[in-house]
């Protein structure tokens, strides 16, 4: 079966043997590389902790809404399917995407900036960094090595889950110097899998967030009108209303929305293979430009979407009465955790790093709930 796969992928596809891991294993037969990355992923406990993490909406606010888990599946099956479209490695695809928001704090963006400010005198916080330290430090669930020792391409995507890193001052900080070895070249593209994932996870969260934010009443139809490609597909959807529900129509229209959307991603990569002549893998990982991409005009309604959203949702009272709350949940934990850091937190568990870093890894992998139960408990 494998064999056959590997006939099929392109030449610009990430085979399925990788190049290797940080520490050396026994192979099995009945797994590629990536497939036994997303098993490790899908088997962790910080995958299983986003089922009660924010996306937008905290999490003991419905049971309907959007957890980082979901969004996490969301992004997989669309990565999936631009992956097999192009013939590239699935797995690989999927893998990144199901790992990307590991990293993330409770209370969506608004713990990230109050964890950020907590350790704005010991590095900082940043959640895609805080990835890479659960997966190559913190889970530990083997007797031979910390961490998930995921596979070199697998860390090169979500390393560079945002394109080439220019910057490593963070990285240096957080994870140490030379905490890859030089097995990881950061001024290189990344593979079309992991930009694939990247631009699904932004199909997804618009997407999705629209939808949630819809169901929710923070904003109507009617608002979403004056936005080029939304106005076409809700105008013919909401002929539909006499003969179905509202909820079924929104339903309609999203699903719409994230097929324009993948559709425009399949027409503007093909052009930009043909257009950047990529080759074979090499090609793409030496190219300057990003492969994978919108067209100008769904860059043009990516950024609409997420400005009305930025305005509409993100800041709405009701959102950010609750975002205000996991702020101060955050920021109180911080100070009362750090006067006594080991009356909660088994120390030896996570290593050599310095007791704010600790404090940190401790409350980043919080869910929601148990930060606010823990922050209640320590009044």
């Amino acid at each position: 079966m494998q064999k056959k796969s590997i006939k099929n992928l392109s030449k610009f596809a990430v085979p399925f043997k990788s190049k290797g891991r940080f520490f050396k294993e026994k192979k099995t037969d009945l797994r590629n590389d990536f497939q036994r990355d997303r098993d490790r992923i899908i088997h962790s406990t910080a995958f299983r902790r986003l089922k009660h993490k924010t996306q937008v909406f905290v999490n003991t606010t419905g049971d309907h809404f959007r957890t980082r888990i979901t969004h996490s599946l969301e992004v997989s099956q669309i990565a999936r399917t631009l992956s097999k479209y192009f013939n590239l490695n699935e797995d690989l695809s999927e893998t990144i995407s199901l790992a990307h928001d590991l990293g993330h704090t409770p209370f969506g963006h608004a713990g990230e900036e109050a964890l950020n400010i907590c350790m704005r005198n010991y590095g900082g916080f940043d959640h895609n960094i805080q990835t890479l330290r659960i997966i190559t430090i913190l889970e530990n669930r083997y007797y031979n090595f910390k961490g998930l020792n995921l596979s070199v391409e697998t860390l090169d995507g979500l390393i560079k889950h945002n394109g080439p890193v220019k910057d490593l001052e963070k990285i240096n900080i957080i994870l140490g110097k030379n905490f890859f070895k030089k097995k990881i070249n950061f001024s290189l593209n990344t593979s079309l899998e992991a930009q694939i994932a990247s631009i699904s996870d932004d199909i997804a969260y618009n997407s999705h967030d629209l939808e949630d934010g819809l169901k929710s009443n923070l904003f109507t139809l009617s608002q979403l009108m004056n936005i080029p490609v939304l106005n076409t597909i809700i105008t013919t959807n909401l002929k539909k209303i006499k003969k179905h529900s509202i909820d079924l129509v929104i339903r309609q229209i999203i699903r719409e929305i994230i097929n324009k959307m993948v559709t425009d991603v399949i027409t503007t990569t093909s052009k930009n293979i043909s257009f950047y002549k990529i080759k074979n893998l090499n090609d793409v990982y030496k190219s300057k430009n990003q492969i994978v991409t919108f067209s100008d005009k769904m860059i043009k309604f990516d950024k609409q979407i997420k400005k009305f959203l930025k305005q509409k949702m993100y800041f709405h009272k009701k959102v950010h009465s609750n975002t205000d709350y996991g702020r101060k949940v955050i920021t109180k934990l911080f100070a009362r955790i750090k006067r006594n850091p080991r009356q909660y937190i088994n120390i030896k568990k996570y290593g050599n790093s310095n007791i704010e870093r600790i404090i940190c890894d401790y409350i980043a992998g919080m869910t929601d709930r148990y930060a606010i139960n823990l922050y209640n408990q320590t009044k």
